[in-house]
């Protein structure tokens, strides 16, 4: 062993830090943000502004829709009429076609529909008159509230 020589390299300490390590444990982290961040918000509770906008000014009231009864059915509140007439989507197609057929493309429909109705029987009854041709659709909404 005498003749063997020994080879030993000094080691130079490294004033470096490794990053490597904190990499990979921001992209584990990322991973997680972006998988639960999407499933923490699974339904927001909207409450519907009213608005201040200045009343449409008219001669005569277009016919309502109002979206108020809670087994599916629509009430066509004509002008004039004390309660509106109750239809389900068949009929109220039929009314609204008719009443498009003697007034023309420029006929208007008004939607009214309680607070606590769900956005998708407005939505429901907004497609219903696509559908039917009409295209000048309005909201109802309550004058006052604090939308700017």
């Amino acid at each position: 062993m005498a003749g063997s020589v020994i080879n030993r390299k000094r080691r130079k300490l490294k004033s470096e830090i490794n990053v490597v390590p904190y990499i990979d444990v921001m992209l584990v982290l990322l991973i997680i943000f972006m998988v639960t961040a999407p499933l923490l918000t699974l339904s927001v509770d909207v409450k519907l502004p009213s608005s201040d906008a200045a009343r449409a000014t008219s001669d005569s009231r277009p016919p309502t829709i109002v979206i108020a009864y809670t087994d599916g059915r629509y009430g066509l509140q004509l002008e004039g009429a004390s309660q509106p007439d109750v239809f389900d989507d068949a009929g109220l197609a039929e009314r609204i076609a008719a009443f498009r057929r003697q007034q023309g493309d420029d006929l208007r429909i008004m939607v009214a529909a309680d607070r606590d109705t769900p956005y998708q029987r407005v939505m429901d009854a907004m497609a219903l008159l696509q559908k039917s041709g009409v295209k000048n659709v309005s909201l109802i909404s309550t004058a006052g509230g604090n939308a700017r």
